[in-house]
């Protein structure tokens, strides 16, 4: 079977920086991958590029085999949703209308937006204004967002950022429950390692290492670009 992301000779360069060179990555269904590297290493461009954001220079971008879609508004026809660093809610709306926004072109919008709404716990406070919820769930909410277009490739942008201990083992049992293949980028090393199933460490644009997270964290060129100090930290 194809993968449902599959990455492939992945270069972008702007003006004079090669931001990505030769990168490969894939996606398997129901696989979670994390995505690590040290600040400036290229994780957003490598998501901006599966995001149609940013346009390749050389490489092969595909979903289940198919080309990927070459412009943002696509994304959700072919089934891809992604979160946005920070909350990215809507102050002005309630909980389910914040979800709604994803969905509102769907004929079944009521059942996607209130089921998704469900699957990560704030439903009971679905008639409430977002900005009445305390920073840890206006993140679920961003998240139900994305779950509600029912994705089959999620793409999450530092998903445990700003949460504590408590709520990043909460996260941790919603992501390992979402079914579809899941790519996430995230500095806490700690949760990219319990949550996923493969790690790829990307180092001034380069794939320098990827695998299972046991593997990955006690790989020499990984612990000298990032693991060892956060680690040690």
């Amino acid at each position: 079977m194809e993968p449902r992301l599959s990455v492939r000779g992945l270069g972008v360069r702007f003006g004079g920086l090669q931001a990505l060179t030769d990168v490969d990555l894939e996606v398997a269904d129901g696989e979670v991958v994390g995505l690590i590297g040290p600040n400036g290493a290229g994780k957003t461009t490598l998501f901006n590029a599966v995001c149609a954001l940013v346009k390749p220079d050389s490489g092969v971008i595909e979903l289940a085999g198919a080309p990927a879609p070459r412009r943002p508004e696509q994304l959700p026809a072919a089934g891809v949703a992604r979160t946005l660093q920070g909350l990215g809610v809507l102050p002005g709306l309630t909980v389910l209308e914040n979800v709604l926004v994803s969905v509102l072109r769907r004929p079944d919008r009521q059942a996607q937006a209130t089921a998704a709404l469900d699957r990560v716990g704030l439903l009971h406070r679905a008639a409430e204004p977002v900005v009445a919820l305390p920073y840890p769930e206006q993140k679920r909410v961003a998240l139900a967002r994305a779950l509600a277009i029912r994705p089959s490739l999620l793409l999450l942008d530092e998903p445990a950022g700003g949460l504590g201990p408590a709520d990043v083992q909460d996260l941790s049992g919603l992501i390992r429950e979402v079914g579809c293949a899941v790519l996430l980028v995230e500095h806490n090393v700690d949760f990219v390692m319990r949550v996923c199933d493969r790690v790829v460490v990307l180092d001034f644009g380069r794939v320098i290492a990827t695998g299972p997270p046991d593997q990955v964290r006690q790989d020499p060129a990984v612990e000298e670009a990032y693991l060892g100090i956060e680690v040690a930290r």
